[in-house]
């Protein structure tokens, strides 16, 4: 009997639990022990699930818990297209990862109409990662009070936020009061981190500082005015993560003979599908599916899954002028690193590399601001080409033709 069969069969006699093979073994034998134990238990042969690329060490370590292996999503790739950015600055594939059939032939088309336009442009227009500790006092006496003491005193939660971090700085305090709860919302600059867990050390540094020179008493380190991974107006409002546009201009004839209609036609599609029709439904996205192409550049890049739900936070805008057609995208809250979590990953590694974004930036910031300005572009070439398709009435026989 193996190593791996052993430990297996010694969770099974209740003498370890899952989360403990490691203590006993290396990482990858006591995956393959977990392997085991499920395949016996549950008749799943798990051969694919143990063909993984990844250091089981090291995502052990930072990634997962009770690790068995790894899934594997297919990766295509769309491009290349000219991205004149704040910080992106040439041409760029675009990895994506994902299940669903068309979604890479649809962005490919898209970027390369925009690419006979020489390409696109690209800004970041706003960043800040936050986190939004919830406190509680005895009324609203007290909470005037606490708003107060922050509004005189940012700098000693400045420090306080900063001394936790090499890298992050704290760039605002926003307080929002209701009732006899207070929320102080930190607003940071991570640079190339998405820092979603920089902010929330740093903040559990401030929010005792808060705590010890006011009334108030922490409740939450969170407490959902941030707002992650849930759709959110905040979000939406302020921005989270970066908050950055796209937008290109089609000369007339490539879109009649490129995407097969008109400027007018597209402009319609766009008004009455993703503006009208996204607000009859109170949407918060007002977009054909700018999170497709998101959702795919995360699980390609690293990012954190499910912060596409920030991600779908866009607003697609469709003008037919005289000559050209005018498109854009603003992502209001795109949450994205090129350090740190995912990115390290072997296969994320690897995207990154073909995007030349890994890593940190030089400046501080540029590599995840580059990142944001070229998913950005890609989330408008689907956008086109999905509106596109529609305004020809030609997207299900695209998916008949490619067999979806």
């Amino acid at each position: 009997m193996s190593d791996a069969e052993t430990l297996a069969e010694r969770v099974r006699a209740g003498d370890l639990r899952l989360h403990e093979l490691g203590e006993y073994a290396d990482h990858e034998t006591a995956a393959a022990a977990r392997r085991h134990l499920l395949e016996v238990e549950t008749d799943a042969e798990l051969d694919a699930v143990s063909d993984f690329t990844f250091d089981a060490e090291r995502a052990s370590d930072a990634h997962i818990e009770n690790m068995i292996g790894g899934a594997q999503i297919p990766m295509g790739v769309a491009g290349p297209v000219q991205v004149t950015g704040g910080a992106a600055d040439g041409e760029y594939y675009l990895p994506l990862a994902t299940t669903e059939g068309a979604l890479v032939a649809s962005v490919n088309r898209g970027l390369s109409v925009i690419a006979t336009a020489n390409g696109a442009d690209a800004r970041v227009t706003k960043s800040g990662m936050t986190r939004a500790p919830v406190f509680s006092v005895s009324g609203i006496a007290e909470a005037e009070e606490v708003v107060s003491w922050v509004e005189e005193n940012t700098d000693q939660l400045r420090e306080a936020a900063e001394s936790t971090t090499s890298h992050g700085e704290l760039l605002a305090v926003d307080p929002y009061v209701v009732g006899d709860s207070v929320f102080l919302r930190f607003v940071y600059d991570t640079k190339d981190a998405m820092g979603m867990n920089m902010a929330t050390i740093a903040t559990r540094e401030a929010a005792e500082v808060v705590e010890a020179q006011t009334p108030a008493s922490l409740v939450a380190v969170s407490g959902n005015l941030c707002s992650d991974k849930k759709p959110a107006a905040i979000n939406v409002v302020e921005g989270r993560g970066r908050s950055v546009t796209a937008d290109v201009k089609i000369p007339r004839e490539t879109v009649e003979e490129r995407l097969h209609t008109t400027p007018e036609a597209i402009e319609e599609a766009n008004t009455r599908k993703n503006l009208v029709g996204s607000a009859k439904a109170g949407s918060l996205g007002f977009n054909a599916h700018a999170a497709n192409v998101v959702a795919a550049a995360f699980l390609a890049t690293g990012q954190d899954a499910a912060q596409v739900v920030e991600g779908s936070n866009a607003i697609t805008t469709i003008e037919a002028r005289e000559d050209h057609l005018y498109a854009s995208v603003s992502l209001a809250s795109l949450e994205v690193g090129t350090v740190g979590g995912g990115t390290k990953l072997a296969t994320q590694s690897e995207a990154l590399d073909v995007l030349g974004l890994r890593g940190g930036g030089d400046p501080a910031g540029t590599n995840a601001e580059a990142l944001a300005e070229v998913i950005a572009v890609g989330a408008l070439a689907g956008e086109l080409s999905l509106l596109a398709a529609l305004a020809s009435r030609h997207l299900s026989s695209a998916h008949e033709d490619l067999g979806r």
